[in-house]
């Protein structure tokens, strides 16, 4: 979409979400695949209604995720293969997942806002939506999906922005399914890993580990974050953990960090940085929509540099750098004291 010139192009955006959620969930990418299809071919694969799905791809060709092919026929884009569950990148499951976020959580943005509560303690549950569904619910394993295939997006610019090679043993605290450990491994030999995570997440990054061939190199460590981090690396990395989280769990969790590294230790917490004063730049927007939506999710908020660094150093840990990588940035810290 080019630059939005009046509001009304602004709220009817969640037409294109819905519109895009659609093609996902009925497999659109994956039935034209790498030839042309007729809408009638398509409605026979997907079981739809061939006029209706026609109305459907000429949306989808409007948002460049299709193209129109002589009289009938369409072909998938570049674009809108990243619906393809098997293409590289693929975000299918990220689609899926907001699709399904948009009608349970944003409807009620307007009570978050008056409230300052989530979704969930609005329906009279605790603070952690992930307490609530502690256990390998549908949603939980919708979210892990999205989370790999967000952060397996992102991978390749992280390992690139950071320089490893001092390292000896690097943990990723809340590292789900190994996805971003996964990358550090294969990028820097020498290292060795561990994903910690809470025990429904073990089994998918052993899978994953052993498919890297990483597994001699990396193991999965079960617990939760609020209770303790185990010892024994001198790398901590934490990616998009502390924005769910409001000031007090997230000192809890770092203190616990804190604890694990020895003297010296380095902690490295990837995350989007709230700009001081936000732009209509694309990163701002993309950083503000996603603090809201930490508003009615999960009740963490996204934050600006100054905000982490003075969360860290409650903790005892003292500011070193920030390193740019796309739409996040590393920002490091060194433990102070014993």
């Amino acid at each position: 979409m080019g630059r939005p010139v009046s509001v009304l192009d602004l709220v009817q955006s969640h037409r294109i979400t819905a519109v895009i959620h659609a093609a996902a969930k009925l497999g659109l990418a994956e039935a034209i695949g790498d030839g042309t299809k007729s809408a009638a071919e398509l409605a026979g694969l997907v079981s739809a209604d061939e006029a209706a799905l026609g109305r459907l791809l000429v949306a989808l060709t409007a948002l460049g995720l299709c193209s129109h092919v002589g009289e009938d026929r369409f072909a998938i884009t570049d674009l809108g293969r990243q619906l393809d569950a098997r293409a590289e990148p693929s975000f299918k499951d990220w689609v899926l997942f907001e699709g399904e976020t948009l009608a349970q959580s944003w409807s009620g943005l307007i009570d978050s806002v008056r409230t300052g509560k989530t979704a969930t303690q609005l329906r009279g549950g605790g603070d952690d939506r992930y307490a609530v569904t502690g256990e390998a619910t549908e949603w939980t394993r919708r979210f892990n999906a999205a989370m790999v295939s967000l952060t397996r997006s992102i991978v390749p610019k992280l390992v690139a922005a950071y320089d490893f090679q001092a390292a000896r043993l690097v943990m990723d605290v809340g590292g789900g399914t190994g996805e971003l450990i996964g990358g550090v491994l294969q990028r820097h030999p020498h290292l060795e890993g561990i994903a910690f995570d809470l025990a429904r997440c073990e089994a998918d990054a052993s899978a994953h580990f052993d498919r890297l061939g990483i597994a001699g190199r990396c193991r999965f460590v079960a617990g939760s974050f609020f209770e303790a981090v185990p010892s024994g690396a001198d790398t901590i990395l934490m990616k998009s953990i502390i924005h769910n989280w409001k000031d007090d769990r997230c000192a809890v969790i770092l203190r616990n960090c804190r604890h694990a590294l020895p003297s010296g230790g380095t902690l490295i917490l990837i995350e989007r940085i709230m700009p001081e004063r936000a732009m209509t730049k694309p990163d701002d927007l993309s950083c503000v929509m996603s603090d809201l939506n930490m508003l009615r999710g999960l009740g963490g908020c996204e934050r600006t540099e100054a905000a982490y660094c003075r969360l860290a150093a409650l903790a005892g840990f003292a500011f070193e750098a920030t390193i740019g990588a796309g739409p996040f940035s590393l920002i490091r810290f060194r433990k102070e004291g014993d």
